[in-house]
């Protein structure tokens, strides 16, 4: 059957609205829908030891258990913050260059985070000696040795601590710990400046150097939280059409070979950074959309963490199409590549169980199936658009031959079937040969799978 103009535009935007975000390999979680029980419907609370623990050994390997030693804590500070020594030589009395410390202790040294020149790494980590590294892991150090001895006082007050069990300096960093926030209220009671560093101590300390070097998660608010509809809001209404021309360059030749039929723009600054495990990406347009979807995530008990990435999506807009509005460019044939302004929600949920249960909701209220269609939110389309890094049932594998550009937060995202993946890298090679690209499964729901073979609905 023919299909209208109107209702070919519509699929072919649908197709086009294209992935986003760095895809990184992580263990699938296979979860069942028809099982799945929401849980977090309750106040949100901010992110603490055991969430901290979980970020740190999904995004970088890092597990600490037990007894703890410096050295430990010294080389998952090195880890989560990714730095190396210069390889000027580094003079420890306690560590010679062969040791399998020395590099980070070295990279941790040259940053002003350790002082030598003993490491001691084999001793039990102390709770005082896991504050000060955190401190100054946290750029914090120059704002602690501000700090007067009233000012001190005060802060170590809440701890029940006198100042001449730290030493000046110490005393100064514990209390700028406190006063920053490195220090939780929850952890006020236990701590006990020369006992060996509690779980939560520890995870909470690394968790909170993540958060101020700005390498945690990043996120607008909660879908129960009181103002996210303004902060939504404020997120669309400031977003723009994203600018890569060296990126564009690559792709919008591949568009005019009909090599893809389309792909999408991101600033990876804006990336949410979310446990892949716990997230889910869903695609639009349209901001009454988004408004409306966190009222009916509200509705049915969902809660999550939710980020507004702006993205902007191109694809070919035909000239027998009429005129094709603003942020075109024209190209050889008389046809256009017409830039739009779209966006990307990521939600982090609190449980395995709520990623799962948005399916079934996004089924029911977002998917158009005839049209006129009551009993959908506003602007739903026939393909609706979200997908996970990790497996789930229910969903089908495609792939992002994703590409990025060195020195540059711009990411360019271009999609495929799975099994055409290596011919559009191959073509998009063929024009740059110097291209970084890095293809990647993922997996996206029923809808979307049908539409790219060819089915309407």
């Amino acid at each position: 059957m023919r299909k209208s103009r109107t209702t070919y535009i519509k699929l072919l935007t649908a197709l086009l609205l294209s992935f986003s975000i760095v895809f990184t390999q992580s263990v699938a979680f296979a979860a069942s829908p028809a099982a799945a029980t929401v849980t977090s419907a309750s106040v949100p609370h901010e992110d603490g030891a055991a969430e901290y623990k979980q970020f740190l050994k999904e995004k970088y390997g890092v597990t600490l258990s037990g007894t703890v030693t410096k050295g430990q804590f010294i080389e998952a500070v090195a880890s989560i913050l990714g730095i190396e020594p210069s390889g000027n030589a580094v003079a420890f009395t306690d560590l010679k260059g062969d040791d399998p410390l020395y590099q980070s202790a070295a990279a941790l040294y040259e940053k002003g985070i350790l002082s030598g020149p003993d490491i001691q790494g084999k001793q039990v980590l102390t709770a005082s000696v896991a504050v000060a590294i955190a401190v100054r892991a946290a750029d914090l150090k120059e704002l602690a040795y501000t700090y007067p001895a009233a000012k001190v006082n005060k802060a170590l007050a809440k701890l029940n601590v006198a100042s001449q069990a730290l030493g000046t300096k110490g005393a100064q960093e514990v209390a700028a710990a406190v006063d920053t926030g490195l220090l939780t209220t929850d952890l006020y009671a236990s701590f006990k400046p020369k006992s060996a560093a509690s779980d939560q101590l520890i995870h909470t300390l690394l968790g909170k150097v993540l958060i101020t070097k700005g390498l945690y998660k990043k996120y607008i608010g909660y879908i129960n939280d009181g103002d996210i509809y303004a902060k939504l809001s404020h997120a669309y209404e400031s977003s723009d059409i994203i600018e890569a021309p060296s990126l564009k360059n690559l792709v919008n030749t591949a568009l005019k070979q009909d090599l893809i039929t389309g792909y999408n723009i991101k600033d990876s600054r804006f990336d949410a950074n979310f446990i892949d495990s716990l997230s889910l990406i869903y695609g639009h347009d349209d901001l009454k959309h988004a408004i409306q979807l966190i009222g009916l995530l509200r509705s049915e008990g969902l809660n999550a963490k939710v980020q507004f990435e702006p993205k902007t999506s191109a694809f070919i807009h035909l000239a027998e199409w009429g005129a094709p509005g603003p942020n075109v460019i024209q190209i050889e044939n008389g046809n256009f590549i017409k830039y739009a302004k779209e966006y990307d929600l990521e939600f982090e949920f609190a449980t395995v169980q709520d990623k799962a249960a948005f399916e079934n909701v996004i089924s029911t209220y977002t998917k158009k199936n005839e049209a006129g269609q009551s009993g959908l939110i506003a602007s739903a389309w026939w393909q609706p658009l979200y997908y996970s890094k990790t497996a789930l049932d229910n969903y089908e594998i495609i792939t992002n031959n994703f590409i990025t550009e060195k020195d540059s937060p711009y990411t360019v995202n271009p999609f495929s079937l799975k099994e055409d993946s290596a011919k559009v890298v191959a073509g998009l090679k063929a024009i740059d040969p110097a291209a970084i690209i890095t293809p990647t499964d993922f997996w996206v729901d029923k809808p979307f799978f049908r539409y790219l073979h060819g089915e309407s609905v």
